[in-house]
């Protein structure tokens, strides 16, 4: 588990064979073989932290289900180690089960300062992006501030953009999405509910009355 608070940025260095290689901008304290580590948002299982680099074997599916199978080498990337017991939730329940990448559309300054962050969004996956919900992308713990059939937006205060690599993902890159945790098992069983009712109660008559 994780809590979407990156705690450093690190750079890929190499990318091949099923292994992804980091160096972290800090040294790792105390690095341990087979901990998780998310980068941008995936739980990846540490290898080696020999020379201070990390590497990770990285499966065909999360090449090809999130940003790490098409950022170049030296790209920027969120790293976070695992959530201790008893550490503060200072973002919200993360699993660093990549749902999908998605298209960032643009990200413009405000004139109060904040960043409106735009990113496209399947329409399948829209009932699961909620207005004041949380989100992560690429590892980062965000509450949506406007939620549509086809795109999504937040907002990013100037620190989460200099501190995290969402400052190079610019329009047209691609950004790690996943949806809460929460929300989903919520609308699963809602879903499973509406099925075995034979009162007639649709998701779709839910919808309509204004209860979703």
């Amino acid at each position: 588990m994780f809590t979407g608070i990156v705690q450093q940025k690190g750079r890929i260095i190499s990318r091949g064979g099923g292994k992804l290689v980091i160096k972290p901008d800090m040294p790792v304290i105390d690095p341990v073989y087979g901990e998780s580590i998310a980068v941008n948002g995936c739980c990846l299982t540490l290898e080696s932290a020999a020379g201070g680099n990390l590497t990770f074997h990285t499966l065909e599916e999360s090449l090809k289900r999130t940003n790490l199978g098409i950022l170049p080498v030296n790209s920027v990337v969120n790293l976070e180690r695992a959530l201790q017991v008893g550490d503060r939730l200072g973002g919200h329940i993360v699993q660093g089960h990549v749902d999908m990448a998605a298209e960032v559309l643009q990200c413009r300054r405000q004139s109060d300062g904040d960043f409106i962050f735009e990113v496209a969004l399947d329409p399948a996956y829209a009932k699961l992006v909620v207005e004041k919900g949380g989100i992560a992308i690429d590892g980062v713990s965000l509450t949506v501030v406007n939620a549509g059939r086809d795109s999504f937006s937040v907002r990013l205060i100037p620190v989460t953009l200099a501190e995290t690599a969402l400052h190079e993902r610019l329009p047209g890159t691609f950004v790690n999405l996943e949806f809460d945790v929460v929300g989903r098992y919520i609308l699963r069983m809602m879903e499973l509910s509406c099925e075995s009712d034979s009162s007639g109660i649709t998701m779709d008559t839910l919808r309509e009355a204004g209860f979703l």
